[in-house]
């Protein structure tokens, strides 16, 4: 797996595209091994595989060479948008096959991505998806990132206007038509390309193409994320981008009814009763969720599940909310009408 610079590989049998497999890191040496594995145990394996290590100080650089992986080592920390164009200069595939360092895909994964992009050359990008189960984590908001992102990925199922690089196949002439990510972003750079392809790429999210993912987060870390990828949102609404939400509209709206009725019982405690209200409706608008939370997790967990979701959607609020100033104040222009980019938002922007 991987390449030696003096070696070129031969190209790919006619008919099959030269895949290259392209991993950012940065201090990924606890589940660096487990994607490197998997990608060694593909059933089409990629033709080469190119680690990009975004300035680790750590062993991941070291472990990518154990598995023969070509090594990229960045100077300094630049951020995953900087990595991957990193992996995107180097390679030279005609489809870059993104995976995060903290995915273990499953087997057949590159050959699904591969399968679909050969027997259709109108298709940009394979988009795949995250297995319902945490690749290690057991903790409740483990199993509340992994499932989330996998719940939004299988409810948007088939054409899409989105694309999240932790798991997607991209033919090289979409980055030639759009240009490399935004270097300047270290949070939600995925949201931003797929406002600037503004539906111009064909792409396939697809449950066929999946992995196992390490969220490996505590509440607390995961919410400061969830902020720092919440208060950009209001800014690409106001610059134009309509963003298709995967947090429903109601849900958004009972929770900041929930929030806005909180500091009012201190004065008037019946106003717990309309907070409360505003609780259970929040939840009913997302019952397909927690449905879908419940069979893979079962119901006591399910309640754990519940809570935190709630947490996260309460700080999705607050964050845009506190986004908006500065967004209303910076606000230019809108595009003329007929020419306004649409994405949806994905799962980093919007848990």
């Amino acid at each position: 797996m991987g390449r030696d610079p003096a070696r070129p590989r031969e190209r790919p049998a006619e008919g099959r595209l030269f895949v290259s497999a392209i991993v950012p890191c940065h201090n990924a040496a606890g589940t660096l091994r487990d994607c490197l594995g998997a990608l060694r145990n593909q059933t089409r394996a990629p033709d080469e595989v190119i680690v990009v290590d975004d300035a680790s100080t750590d062993d991941s650089a070291a472990i990518a060479a154990e598995f023969g992986c070509e090594v990229i080592r960045l100077a300094r920390n630049a951020g995953p948008s900087a990595a991957r164009n990193a992996g995107i200069a180097a390679a030279r595939g005609e489809v870059l096959f993104f995976t995060d360092s903290d995915v273990a895909l499953r087997p057949d994964a590159v050959a699904n991505a591969a399968a679909l992009l050969e027997s259709d050359a109108g298709l940009d990008i394979v988009h795949g998806t995250y297995v319902p189960e945490p690749l290690r984590g057991t903790g409740a908001t483990e199993r509340y990132l992994v499932l989330r992102e996998a719940f939004w990925r299988h409810r948007f199922a088939g054409p899409a206007n989105v694309v999240v690089f932790a798991v997607a196949a991209v033919r090289r002439g979409v980055f030639d038509r759009f240009g490399p990510l935004d270097e300047r972003l270290r949070d939600c750079e995925d949201v931003e390309y797929s406002a600037r392809m503004g539906g111009r790429a064909s792409i396939l999210i697809t449950e066929s193409v999946a992995g196992s993912h390490d969220a490996g987060s505590t509440l607390p870390k995961a919410l400061r994320t969830q902020w720092k990828r919440s208060t950009p949102m209001f800014s690409l609404r106001a610059r134009g981008v309509r963003l298709e939400r995967i947090n429903r509209m109601r849900t958004l709206a009972a929770t900041a009814a929930a929030l806005a009725s909180l500091p009012v019982a201190v004065f008037a405690p019946e106003a717990f009763a309309v907070a409360g209200a505003a609780i259970a409706a929040a939840l009913a608008s997302d019952a397909d969720l927690l449905r879908y939370a419940g069979r893979h997790i079962g119901f006591a967990r399910t309640v754990q599940f519940a809570a935190v979701h709630l947490c996260f959607t309460a700080v999705l609020v607050c964050g845009i909310a506190a986004g908006a100033p500065a967004a209303l104040a910076r606000r230019g222009p809108r595009p003329a009408a007929g020419h306004t980019p649409t994405t949806r938002n994905e799962p980093y922007a919007t848990h």
